[in-house]
């Protein structure tokens, strides 16, 4: 089976992200240990993950075409 997940449901590419922005954020005053690291990208993945779902089930209801079996 060829399934690829899309970029922005990959805990690996949010938690990278995060590895590279949290330094920065410290220039901020705003801290990010590694377990809020992975705690925010879980959320961040889960997030995106219902929003896709909510807006896929909104252009499905949207939709001018009738549905068939």
């Amino acid at each position: 089976m060829d399934f690829a997940k899309k970029w922005y449901l990959s805990k690996t590419v949010w938690g990278a992200l995060l590895a590279i922005l949290a330094p920065l954020f410290q220039l901020c005053g705003i801290y990010l240990d590694e377990g809020m690291q992975h705690e925010l990208a879980a959320s961040i993945t889960t997030l995106v993950g219902a929003s896709g779902g909510m807006i896929a089930l909104l252009g499905r209801l949207s939709a001018k075409g009738m549905l068939t079996r």
